[in-house]
């Protein structure tokens, strides 16, 4: 009878060479069998194999791209808290692998901050990094590229060395007023993102939409989540002359001045209507159908990898600018009757 595989001490991970001992054959012939290419019978294969799987052996896949001259590797920053860049993550997997790439993904959190995320996939090999919506300063980032090419996604990009994709923010808030303005409404308010990355451009946006259309421009102090949108709103309700439309500076945001006006049972869209921006997945929930401003995350991952690859290929940083469009759904309509 053969005697079963010598067992490891489970603390141990098992290695080639441990397997290659309890087969009975070489190191060399199990990488080729763990490898899959050519130099071993179908018999041996499956009883190296089998072994390999009583034993626990895992393919060490961070040794074998230490080992590559090429890690095939695409670094990406994304906020842990912000839905539109989950939704971005999951169209970058598609479109890194359709290049044969795979990513390497670096949580930003409020305990985890953005340069502690970057320098983790630094630590990965990673080919070319992608930041989603950084907040890094120009110094910051221009210190990055030297070690590593970069491409900001959501965010334009004021350094020379460094591509960058994003919407038309202008534009976008742009369409958010201008579909407003076509359902009758005159009183406006923009709750703005604070400091987040592209809220001057869409706090700009307002302004320029607001004036074309002879409105005053009214913009508010709000910031990229929902606790900021509920504040925001919760002054705003209490006003003397209330708005009957907010653009809100993103979906989350747009989500807390939506829990707001529930809080205080002010119908939407009857009293007042809100539009958020990204079209992210908060805004096909289920208590709410938004209208919103899609910034197309599926074509926005599809340039930051095909961006990343040419910069990697040797060319020159650029940026891309995409146009969004406005998605109208059901928490935007015509302004309450006077």
């Amino acid at each position: 009878m053969t005697d079963a595989p010598a067992r490891r001490p489970a603390a141990s991970r098992p290695t080639l060479a441990d397997v290659a001992r309890a087969a009975g054959v070489s190191t060399a012939l199990v990488s080729i069998v763990m490898r899959d290419v050519p130099g071993a019978s179908d018999a041996t294969r499956e009883r190296v194999r089998s072994i390999a799987d009583e034993m626990g052996y895992v393919r060490d896949e961070r040794a074998r791209k230490l080992r590559q001259s090429s890690s095939r590797l695409i670094g990406v920053t994304f906020d842990l808290q912000q839905a539109f860049h989950g939704d971005l993550v999951e169209h970058l997997y598609t479109a890194a692998a359709a290049h044969g790439y795979d990513l390497a993904i670096s949580a930003v959190a409020p305990s985890r901050s953005e340069d502690v995320a970057v320098q983790a996939l630094l630590r990965e090999r990673c080919e070319v990094a992608v930041l989603l919506g950084s907040a890094l300063s120009d110094d910051e980032l221009r210190a990055t590229a030297t070690r590593v090419p970069l491409l900001l996604v959501a965010r334009r990009s004021e350094v020379d060395d460094v591509s960058s994709v994003h919407s038309d923010d202008v534009e976008g808030v742009g369409l958010a007023v201008d579909h407003l303005v076509s359902l009758g409404h005159r009183r406006l308010v923009h709750v703005d993102g604070g400091t987040a990355p592209g809220a001057d451009d869409r706090r700009r946006g307002f302004v320029l939409a607001a004036g074309r259309h002879d409105v005053e421009p009214w913009v508010v102090p709000g910031g990229p989540t929902e606790h900021d949108g509920a504040r925001a709103m919760a002054g705003l309700v209490d006003s003397p002359a209330p708005p009957t439309a907010v653009v809100a500076f993103n979906d989350r945001c747009a989500a807390g001045v939506l829990d707001a006006l529930v809080r205080r049972r002010i119908d939407v869209p009857t009293d007042v209507s809100v539009i958020g921006y990204d079209d992210s997945r908060l805004a096909v929930g289920p208590h709410a159908q938004m209208s919103t401003i899609s910034q197309n995350a599926a074509e926005m991952a599809e340039c930051a990898v095909t961006g990343a690859l040419d910069l990697l290929a040797g060319g020159e940083p650029h940026e891309v600018v995409l146009t969004p469009h406005l998605v109208a759904r059901s928490t935007t309509g015509p302004p309450p009757q006077a």
